[in-house]
């Protein structure tokens, strides 16, 4: 079978062989898919966040998809009112992103041990120096 298991180190996995490629010609897709992906807490992309509509992607343009192909060239008045709406938007990401932190912050409280102190109680206390 020739499987051959190879072992590297995380500061440099050049080292094997594994590592193929520039990161800079490979950084622009990587930046892309990042800012098109949509976000846990927000539900929205970030582009969408930033320009106030969905952008298409390289594959659509290739493939001749819906949006493509019914593009129109005098778009600016549906331009202008994802650009007015953007406001609203930007609130109702806020008010998401609101509600995830409250929801990561009771799962992590379900977690937390409740521990009572009193006066004269001994406890362990970080001295930082300065």
């Amino acid at each position: 079978m020739k499987i051959q298991q190879v072992f590297t180190s995380v500061a440099y996995p050049q080292s094997n062989g594994q590592v193929e490629g520039n990161l800079v010609d490979e950084l622009p897709s990587v930046l892309w898919a990042y800012r098109t992906t949509p976000r846990e807490g927000t539900k929205e992309t970030l582009c969408s966040l930033v320009y106030g509509n969905v952008v298409v992607l390289p594959a659509e343009i290739g493939l001749e998809s819906a949006r493509v192909m019914f593009y129109d060239e005098d778009n600016g008045a549906r331009r202008a009112n994802d650009l007015d709406l953007l406001e609203e938007k930007r609130e109702t990401v806020s008010i998401h992103m609101k509600a995830y932190k409250n929801c990561i912050a009771q799962t992590y409280n379900r977690r937390v041990i409740q521990r009572n102190f009193q006066v004269g109680d001994l406890v362990l206390r970080k001295v930082q120096e300065e």
